[in-house]
């Protein structure tokens, strides 16, 4: 359904995959994929949102920092499958080692607000975009929000949220989070979170799903897909979202 499109300029270009609905934008979409990259299933939820209505864009924000898709796809097999998962590791660390350095945040920032600012600029879209992201995703979702007080409304999946009180006060919009209760690491900081987001005055809504873990959402990863988690959540993000962009059902 979508295409590939470099957005931007000289400064900062981006490669990004476009799906565009069959009629009139509900409104627009940065969707942010899996720390596995610019993926199959990334495509396929961007289209998903376009059947929806909306004019989505997923940029690859991997491209350059060593990942690719056979290589991923084959990696993140590998570190979910109990089987295989300590002798993953070691690529595993040296795939993410890139994403983690203060220089990449800084490239995949700029790069969605490239998107940000595309969609933004577009005809009816003006004070009408929103951001969802998974994973990596899930945490540049929560970064975009910061960073960007156009935005109308975030979903961030299961994402990390590491920010000053002050960074936290900067969101202008309301936020709906993903989390699995299986998900030590997110689970332990959620609480605090919480109450970092009332004190900043956030309009947050996290909703953690029992019996799940880390990518419930991904219906590709069979370690992990939870279809009764994802399909809950997938309505529940077109409802916010409408709510949101002020769409109409």
């Amino acid at each position: 359904m979508g295409n590939m499109m470099t957005l931007g300029n000289a400064q900062t270009a981006v490669q990004a995959y476009i799906s565009e609905p069959a009629g009139i934008p509900k409104g627009g979409l940065v969707v942010v994929h899996e720390v596995w990259g610019l993926v199959g299933h990334t495509k396929d939820v961007t289209d998903r949102f376009a059947a929806e209505g909306y004019l989505a864009v997923a940029p690859d924000l991997l491209s350059g920092a060593g990942g690719t898709s056979d290589l991923t796809g084959e990696l993140q097999e590998a570190a979910f499958d109990p089987e295989q998962r300590s002798n993953a590791q070691p690529r595993l660390r040296k795939h993410m080692a890139p994403m983690r350095s203060p220089e990449y945040a800084k490239h995949a920032l700029a790069a969605l607000r490239v998107c940000f600012d595309h969609l933004e600029g577009l005809p009816g879209l003006a004070g009408r975009v929103a951001a969802t992201g998974f994973c990596l995703g899930g945490t540049y979702t929560f970064s975009l929000a910061v960073a960007e007080p156009r935005l109308r409304a975030a979903v961030p999946f299961y994402g990390h949220a590491e920010f000053k009180d002050a960074e936290l006060r900067a969101i202008n919009c309301p936020v709906l989070a993903f989390y699995g209760e299986q998900d030590e690491a997110l689970m332990e900081e959620l609480p605090g979170l919480k109450s970092r987001m009332r004190s900043a005055g956030v309009d947050f809504e996290a909703v953690v799903y029992p019996d799940t873990g880390h990518a419930f959402f991904n219906d590709t990863n069979r370690y992990t897909y939870n279809a009764t988690a994802a399909a809950d959540a997938w309505a529940r993000t077109l409802t916010f979202l409408k709510q949101g962009l002020g769409t109409q059902a």
